[in-house]
């Protein structure tokens, strides 16, 4: 997950299927890790998160979700471009940690079963309320941050 956050700022504008590529992936593996905390290692997980305040607590939950929400959706249902708006910086050159993520649609609710449209709802929210409008580049440095966080009080819970 590190290495794919990192290539962010070395990937340029003026390739953007690699670009694309590399912003896909690090969704992949941002909430792949997430899951895996959560799931394997609860306590240092929600131990993390309770060290945050407040203030930084509900952005970060929020930025785990909407990172779930494009996971879930690209590929089958949106193609990239529907949530990433490349940056004309006045350089062709610009890192893609300065595109945006663009506001979408919620989803169609018949789309999706009953428990399904339920959490697609939420998760919709979370996206557009903690990453629609925001850079890539903030979006992948508050996630990677707290993962890297949780990951240690992992390695003192084992």
């Amino acid at each position: 997950m590190g290495d794919t956050t990192q290539r962010l700022d070395r990937v340029r504008a003026i390739d953007r299927p690699q670009a694309f590529a590399v912003i896909i992936e690090a969704v992949w593996w941002v909430t792949i890790v997430d899951a895996t905390l959560v799931r394997y290692h609860a306590e240092a997980y929600d131990r993390a998160m309770a060290d945050q305040d407040q203030a930084e607590r509900e952005p970060t939950e929020g930025t785990f979700t909407g990172l779930r929400f494009v996971r879930n959706w690209i590929g089958y249902h949106a193609d990239p471009s529907d949530f990433i708006q490349p940056q004309a910086l006045g350089s062709r050159d610009a890192p893609v940690t300065a595109w945006t993520w663009q506001s979408v649609p919620a989803p169609e609710p018949g789309a999706l079963p009953p428990r399904g449209q339920a959490w697609e709802t939420t998760r919709h929210s979370a996206y557009q309320a903690h990453l629609a409008g925001r850079t890539i580049g903030e979006t992948f440095e508050r996630a990677a941050t707290f993962l890297q966080v949780a990951a240690k009080y992992s390695q003192l819970t084992d």
